[in-house]
């Protein structure tokens, strides 16, 4: 129990240590730039301790179990020989973590307020939700189409800038004919997929993959997955938006 403690109040600290750039840059622009006193800096301080108290909880709870799982599944599905199995848990996981990701679920439905506002879509609650949800669920197949793609790319060594140069020739050309309205979303589309909940559990895939795959090297073939899963969105979401 006490070396739990030493634990966790190691990784507080750790958190704290994070977050004071932060705070020094809201600090000095509120007190030197903008000359004004911090407003609710009680609330603020609550709310810095939560953050902290969250950093920490969600870093260790990675190193606990989301890191251990993915590898262990890994392992398994590679010692399993099952070509199959393997893919469609990839496609599964991609798929999966994605829907779940707060940051897509956020800019969902944004984009869908924003495109009722500007007469894309009817400005009804069905038509935004219907937009937001065929959003999401288009993220969530490029995704899970993307980790299957990069677990191919580690079963069979490719190397993986061919892959990202030609998915980003075919990102350029589509922006040229995408309508104007759908580009920003597309390209913000591949950052939120790559979160929190998506990160931990595809990185941990790859590494355990390569690991376990005789003459594959970690550091080389484990990691790329993160990359094609942030790429594939910016097609999918450019196509969605041109289709619909």
């Amino acid at each position: 129990m006490k070396a739990q403690f030493s634990i966790f109040f190691r990784y507080f600290l750790n958190s704290g240590r994070d977050l004071i750039s932060i705070v020094a840059v809201i600090a000095f622009f509120e007190l030197v730039v903008l000359e004004q006193t911090i407003p609710n800096l009680q609330e603020m301080l609550i709310g810095l301790l939560l953050v902290m108290l969250g950093l920490t909880f969600f870093i260790r709870g990675l190193e606990m179990g989301l890191f251990p799982i993915g590898e262990s599944m890994a392992y398994a599905f590679a010692k399993k020989g099952s070509l199959f199995w393997l893919l469609t848990f990839s496609f599964a996981l991609g798929f999966g973590t994605t829907i779940a990701e707060p940051a897509l679920i956020a800019v969902s439905k944004e984009a869908a307020n924003v495109a009722a506002v500007a007469g894309v879509i009817a400005q009804t609650t069905e038509s935004m939700s219907d937009y937001a949800t065929g959003l999401r669920y288009t993220v969530a197949f490029s995704v899970g189409l993307a980790i299957v793609i990069g677990v191919l790319r580690i079963l069979k060594g490719w190397p993986i800038h061919y892959l990202i140069i030609t998915g980003y020739l075919a990102v350029v050309v589509m922006t040229l004919f995408a309508p104007a309205e759908i580009i920003g979303i597309a390209y913000d589309s591949g950052g939120v997929t790559t979160s929190t909940i998506t990160v931990p559990l595809v990185t941990a895939l790859g590494i355990g993959l390569a690991s376990s795959i005789k003459g594959r090297n970690p550091m080389v073939d484990g990691f790329g997955l993160i990359a094609l899963a942030s790429l594939t969105p910016m097609i999918f979401v450019m196509a969605y938006g041109m289709l619909f």
